[in-house]
C-alpha cells in the first residue's frame, strides 16, 4: 500500500469516529430513548468501499485511540441513555416517597370515606383508584359517614380487572391487638358493641375482636335480663388477655366498681346497731333476702323479715324493691352485716288481748306443720303450738298431718300463756269429751265389740274402738289353733276386727282385748278327741332336726319327735307321708299334742311278749326248754322284722 493511500484511510477513519461522537452527544442530550434509525446509523459502520468519490479530508482533531476506547460509555452506546450513579438513585427514590398512587399491599394506611351506598362504602387512599368495601364490615360504626377517616389494609393493589382491594375488617384486627394490650395495660377505657349473649355472659366486639362480658361483669347488681344490653354500645375495662388462645375478657363492673368503694368506705364508716338505713332488694333466697345499702350488702334472715311465720322471703318482699332495714349487728371488719324488717315494728305480743287466759278457746288458721305438731297464728304475728299429743284423746300418736294442713282454720283452747316469754301452748282434744270419763260403762270387761286395726308391733295388735280408745290384742290372743309369728301375717292396718275386753285400767288408759275370745275354744272338744293312747290318722306337713309336725283331724297340729318317726320295716317317715300316729301328750292350755307312729307297732310288740309270758305261767306241761324254744322263735321273729 502506498503511503498516499495509507493517509486517506486514517482520515477516513477519524472523520467517522468524529461522526460517532457526535451522533451519541446528540442521543444523550435528547434524553430519550433513541430510535431505531438513530441506532442503526450509529451502528452502521462505514467503510473505506463505499468511499466511491474522492473527498477532502477536514482538518480534525487527532485523537488517541486507546484513550478514546478506555473511556468509551458502551451502556450509552449499547441503551441509547446514560447510565444513573447509585447515590442519585437513592436521592430520586426518596424525593418520590409519599408521592401519590404508591403503595405497597399487606400494609395498613388511612383512607377517606369519599361516598357511600346501601351496600358500600368508596374509600380513598390516594392511589390512582378507590377501594370499594362492603358496610358489613363497618356494622359496629352505624354511623359511618362520608369524610370519616377509617383504617384500610391494602388487600391487593389490583386485581383481575385492575381493581383497588381494600379491607377494613383485616385492617381492625391487625391494629386491634396493639389497641387492646395498650389499654389492658394503660387501664383505658374503650367501647364496645355488645353482639349477642352467650352462655355465662356476652360477646363483645371491641376494635374488631370478640370479647367475653361475663354476667358477674356486667353490673354491680345481679343482672336478670341481659337482652336490654344486645346491640347497645357500652364502655369497658380491659380484664384479663389470653395470649394462647386470644381471648379477651372485658367488664363494665370495673368502671363503676371504684366510685361505689368510696360510697362504700363511706357508709361503713357510719354504720351503729339501731341505725335505720334505705336498701335495695338485691337477692332473695330461700334463707334470707340481700339489701344493698348503696355498695354494702347486708342480709335480712328469713326470721327477720316478719313477726308472722312464713315460708319464704317472696311471700314478704320482691327483688328491686326499695325499703328500710335497720342494722342489727355487723362483725368487727363491717363485712358481714346483719339487718332487720320487722323490728321496725312493735312485736304483735305487745298487742294481744290482755283478756285471753288459760282454758278460753281462740280461733286461728294453721300456718306451720311439723311431725310433733301444728303452729296456729292467733293475731298477726302470734302463734301458738298444739302438740300432737293434744289433738286426739288417743294413746295411740299419729302425725299431725293426719289431723290438720297448712291453712286450715280451726278453733282451740288455750292449755299455757306466757306472755313473758312470748310463748302459748293449744290444745284441740280439750273441746270435746274426755272418752275415758264412762269407759266402764261403755267398755265393760267380757263385753264383745268391732274395732279398727291401727298399728301392730311384735306382740300385738292395736285396735281402736272409738276416737281416744285403743286396746291391745296380745298375738296369743289371735287365734285358738293357728301358731302366729307375726300379727302382719294374721291381720292388716285398716282391717276390721270383733274383739272381748279381757281387762280394763281407767287410772292407766289401758284396754286388753282379745280376738279368740269372741268363738269357742275348740281345744275343749279336743281334749276328749285327742285322748292320750288315741290313734289318728295324719299326713306329715313339714319335718325338722327335732322331729315331724303332723296335721291330724280338725285342723289339729301335732308334733312326732325323732325317735318315733321309725317305720316298723325300720325306715323313717318323711314329708308328705300319711300314716297312723298315737297320742302320747295332751296339753290344753299351751294347746300341744305329741304324737308317736312308732309306738304303735311297739305296743303290739309288747303285747305279744306278755301274752307268752302268760302263757307260761298258766300252762303246767310246758316245760322249761319248750318255754325257752317259744321265747327264742319270737325272739328270732322280732329280729327278722
Amino acid at each position: 500500500m502506498s503511503e498516499e493511500t495509507k493517509k486517506t484511510e486514517e482520515q477516513i477513519e477519524a472523520t467517522e469516529v468524529k461522526k460517532t461522537t457526535a451522533q451519541a452527544e446528540t442521543t444523550i442530550a435528547k434524553a430519550e430513548k433513541p430510535t431505531e434509525e438513530t441506532i442503526k446509523e450509529v451502528k452502521t459502520p462505514v467503510v473505506a468501499e463505499q468511499v466511491t468519490e474522492e473527498v477532502e479530508a477536514p482538518i480534525v482533531e487527532v485523537v488517541n485511540p486507546e484513550e478514546f476506547l478506555a473511556s468509551f460509555d458502551w451502556h450509552k452506546f449499547e441503551e441509547g441513555i446514560e447510565a444513573v450513579d447509585e447515590d442519585n438513585l437513592k436521592a430520586f427514590e426518596a424525593a418520590l416517597d409519599g408521592t401519590l398512587g404508591l403503595v405497597n399491599e399487606r400494609e395498613v394506611i388511612e383512607g377517606v370515606v369519599i361516598r357511600k351506598t346501601d351496600r358500600e362504602a368508596i374509600i380513598d387512599i390516594n392511589s390512582k383508584s378507590e377501594g370499594v368495601i362492603s358496610l358489613n364490615e363497618f356494622r359496629y360504626n352505624p354511623n359511618l359517614a362520608v369524610g370519616d377517616k377509617v383504617e384500610v389494609l391494602v388487600d391487593k393493589r389490583e386485581d383481575s380487572t385492575g381493581q383497588l382491594v381494600l379491607s377494613h375488617k383485616k385492617a381492625r384486627v391487625i391494629k386491634a391487638w396493639d389497641r387492646v394490650n395498650n389499654a389492658h395495660e394503660t387501664g383505658e377505657v374503650v367501647n364496645g358493641f355488645v353482639k349477642c349473649r352467650t352462655r355465662g355472659g356476652m360477646i363483645v366486639d371491641v376494635f374488631g375482636i370478640e370479647a367475653f362480658l361475663p354476667g358477674s361483669q356486667i353490673d354491680v347488681k345481679p343482672i336478670r335480663d341481659y337482652d336490654q344490653y344486645v346491640e347497645k354500645t357500652m364502655e369497658f375495662k380491659v380484664v384479663k388477655i389470653n395470649h394462647e388462645f386470644k381471648n379477651v375478657v372485658v367488664s363494665h363492673k370495673a368502671l363503676i366498681e371504684a366510685d361505689i368503694e368510696i360510697q362504700k368506705k363511706e357508709i361503713i364508716g357510719k354504720l351503729e346497731k339501731g341505725q335505720v338505713l334505705e336498701g335495695v332488694v338485691k337477692n332473695i333466697t330461700s334463707y334470707g333476702v340481700f339489701v344493698d345499702l348503696g355498695g354494702v350488702d347486708g342480709l335480712v334472715h328469713i326470721t327477720d323479715l316478719s313477726w308472722s311465720r312464713i315460708n319464704h322471703p317472696s311471700e314478704v318482699v320482691e327483688l328491686d324493691q326499695t325499703l328500710n332495714v335497720v342494722i342489727l349487728d355487723f362483725d368487727d371488719e363491717k363485712t358481714r352485716i346483719q339487718l332487720g324488717l320487722k323490728q321496725l315494728n312493735a312485736h304483735p305480743w305487745e298487742a294481744l288481748d290482755e283478756s285471753i287466759k288459760v282454758g278460753d278457746k281462740v280461733k286461728g288458721k294453721v300456718v306451720v306443720l311439723a311431725d310433733y305438731g301444728a303452729f296456729i297464728e292467733v293475731a298477726q304475728g302470734v302463734e301458738g303450738l298444739i302438740h300432737v299429743s293434744e289433738m286426739s284423746w288417743s294413746t295411740h300418736l299419729r302425725s299431725a298431718q293426719d289431723f290438720v294442713k297448712v291453712g286450715d282454720e280451726i278453733e282451740a283452747q288455750v292449755l299455757t300463756l306466757d306472755r313473758e316469754d312470748r310463748k302459748m301452748s293449744l290444745g284441740i282434744k280439750q273441746l270435746h269429751p274426755d272418752p275415758w270419763t264412762n269407759i266402764a260403762e261403755k267398755y265393760p270387761v267380757g263385753s264383745t265389740h268391732i274395732g279398727t286395726v291401727r298399728n301392730y308391733t311384735n306382740f300385738g295388735v292395736f285396735v281402736e274402738l272409738e276416737e281416744g280408745i285403743d286396746g291391745l290384742v296380745y298375738i296369743s290372743d289371735l287365734s285358738w289353733t293357728k301358731k302366729i309369728k307375726h300379727p302382719s301375717d294374721f291381720t292388716a292396718v285398716g282391717d276390721k276386727l270383733e274383739v272381748q275386753v279381757l281387762e280394763l285400767d281407767v287410772e292407766g288408759r289401758k284396754l286388753n282385748l282379745g280376738h279368740k275370745q269372741t268363738n269357742e275354744n275348740p281345744w275343749d272338744a279336743h281334749e276328749d278327741k285327742f285322748a292320750i293312747d288315741s290313734i289318728h290318722e295324719g299326713t306329715v306337713k313339714d319335718k325338722s332336726d327335732k322331729g315331724l309336725i303332723v296335721s291330724l283331724e280338725d285342723g289339729v297340729e301335732a308334733f312326732v319327735p325323732s325317735r318315733f318317726i321309725i317305720k316298723e320295716d325300720g325306715t323313717k317317715l318323711t314329708k308328705g307321708d300319711t300314716d297312723k300316729f298315737k297320742v302320747i301328750e295332751f296339753n290344753k292350755e299351751f294347746r300341744r299334742v305329741v304324737a308317736s307312729h312308732t309306738s304303735i307297732f311297739k305296743a303290739q310288740e309288747e303285747k305279744n311278749i306278755k301274752a307268752v309270758q302268760q302263757k307260761a305261767d298258766t300252762s303246767e306241761k310246758t316245760t322249761l326248754g319248750d318255754l325257752g324254744g317259744d321265747l327264742a322263735a319270737l325272739k328270732k321273729k322280732m329280729e327278722g322284722k
